[in-house]
């Protein structure tokens, strides 16, 4: 039992001189390690809100809700819960976009008061709806990735290829709603869920 009091007796000494072992946090911001696992944020220019993340979370700590319906624009918010997060990494990982749309951060102080508001991350993207049922088929950004990953098979569905028009502000909005009255063969030339796309497909076949 001797010699560890004479070692830090001998510590204790030597810090007087050279100073403390820990940082000078909270007087002086602590720096953590480049390759510290902090929170992971969503990049609201990135995420394609395809929930491939939400999918791979272990935890539960990311979540979606689609809003649809109200006298806003259908959207998705993509949430994150700091509070249940372990900070693990997969979101990260299984992200599609260049593992660029979650991203885990240098940000480690993460103490709250209010755990019903300030735990939570959230971004919102654009949803695009099926023009027959009006469920949500998947966020413009996703669909627009998908486009841009299969090329020139974007032409192939009527769907990819409607969605790639209007982003582009090209479409006709005349004939749209033309074929929107259309409930025969020209109703496949439309945005639809793979649901409605086989029904009009067996109709009209």
């Amino acid at each position: 039992m001797r010699l560890p009091k004479l070692r830090e007796l001998k510590e204790a000494i030597r810090a007087l001189f050279v100073g403390p072992y820990t940082s000078k946090f909270p007087k002086i911001a602590h720096k953590a390690h480049p390759n510290f696992r902090g929170q992971p944020k969503f990049s609201a220019e990135k995420c394609v809100g395809c929930l491939a993340c939400e999918e791979v979370c272990p935890a539960d700590a990311l979540a979606h809700k689609d809003i649809i319906g109200s006298t806003e624009s259908p959207k998705r918010i993509m949430i994150h819960y700091t509070d249940t997060c372990i900070f693990c990494g997969q979101c990260e990982a299984a992200c599609i976009a260049e593992h660029e749309g979650i991203k885990l951060s240098n940000d480690w102080e993460l103490s709250f008061f209010d755990r019903k508001e300030e735990p939570i991350e959230a971004i919102e993207k654009e949803l695009q709806l099926c023009e027959c049922c009006g469920e949500a088929i998947a966020c413009k950004d996703h669909l627009k990735w998908i486009s841009e990953k299969i090329g020139e098979l974007t032409y192939s569905s009527p769907t990819l290829y409607l969605s790639r028009l209007k982003e582009l502000g090209i479409i006709d909005q005349n004939i749209i709603s033309a074929l929107k009255k259309d409930e025969g063969r020209q109703a496949r030339v439309k945005i639809l869920c793979a649901r409605c796309r086989r029904k009009t497909t067996l109709t009209t076949s």
